[in-house]
């Protein structure tokens, strides 16, 4: 048997822990005992029903995972494995980690760098590995610290506060949009050069505005994405990787046929296995792991349910990691 937060849509949603035979976990070739998992905004979606994530019921929730391998058939993973999950579907059409156990594919699977323990992996999570295919994909693009002071939206969030906390240690100068200005400490506690608020960036703006950033990491969309184009200087880049304010994009072509910016489309459910081993090399490198304490909250596996209430409330700063005990 097994713990397990367990997601039901009939007769009625339902979220609760559950004690589960093992027979309950699905097909997979590496089964994992489950140290630590954490809460993410499309995991609080799921668990409060508050949007369309799970797509087969009933689901145990949790699209991240942190613990180690106990039985294995996949060729590059041996009992005792440390490993983390992060995506894949898992979660919403595959049963996820929010739990003592899971059964996963081994090829959804990275090792966890040495840098970190699971409970460090999962203050990451998809949030922080998110961040972090941001600024990947800024620096591929060629985007350095001289190109000018970089914006990162929904600042006090997940992402957001990883991406803050790694662009100021890459030498950034970096603006955190918020609109929480009690936690302004907090940002310049991660390494943010200045606050600003969130307002100047929510409502409907000019097409072309005075060109403010080098670059924009931004986990927020609509028009909130739309000013940060209009307001990115010639030829630099801005990393979408969220849908916070909405999923539209209420703009215009102007930034990109008269300034040359870049979107930069990120998606971490999906990336393949290469990025997503190059991303966590880059954890291990670029993030202090102290950081992570000022921006963590711990609750229990039967807290994980109120606890997801709060992103939806909006009350919600940094990351949320869940003991599991597996």
């Amino acid at each position: 048997m097994y713990r397990a937060l367990v997601l039901e849509r009939e007769p009625e949603f339902t979220a609760e822990v559950r004690e589960l035979d093992e027979s309950a976990l699905p097909d997979g070739d590496v089964t994992v005992a489950v140290e630590w998992s954490t809460l993410n905004y499309k995991d609080a979606l799921a668990i409060t029903n508050s949007g369309p994530v799970v797509r087969s019921w009933p689901m145990t929730a949790g699209i991240d995972g942190a613990g180690t391998v106990v039985e294995s058939s996949h060729p590059d993973w041996s009992p005792g494995d440390p490993v983390v999950h992060n995506g894949w579907g898992v979660g919403e059409t595959h049963p996820g980690c929010l739990a003592e156990k899971a059964r996963l594919r081994g090829d959804w699977l990275v090792r966890r760098p040495d840098a970190f323990s699971a409970r460090q992996a999962m203050a990451i999570g998809t949030a922080g590995y998110t961040a972090m295919l941001c600024v990947l994909a800024l620096e591929d693009h060629g985007v350095t610290p001289d190109a000018g002071d970089v914006l990162v939206t929904g600042a006090t969030g997940g992402v957001g506060s990883v991406a803050v906390a790694l662009l100021a240690r890459r030498g950034f100068r970096v603006t955190a949009a918020t609109g929480k200005p009690e936690e302004s400490d907090y940002l310049t506690g991660l390494g943010a050069a200045a606050v600003m608020d969130r307002a100047e960036l929510t409502e409907k703006g000019k097409p072309l505005q005075k060109e403010r950033w080098g670059a924009v990491v931004d986990a927020v969309g609509s028009h909130t994405l739309v000013n940060a184009l209009a307001q990115t200087r010639y030829g630099g880049a801005v990393a979408a990787c969220g849908l916070a304010q909405g999923p539209d994009l209420p703009g215009t072509v102007m930034p990109f046929i008269l300034r040359g910016v870049a979107l930069l489309g990120v998606d971490s459910v999906m990336a393949p296995l290469a990025l997503r081993r190059r991303a966590w090399e880059r954890l291990a490198t670029d993030l202090d792991p102290s950081v992570l304490d000022s921006l963590t909250t711990e609750v229990p596996l039967d807290g994980a349910v109120e606890a997801a209430r709060g992103f939806t409330a909006g009350t919600v700063r940094g990351r949320i990691v869940v003991p599991t005990g597996g």
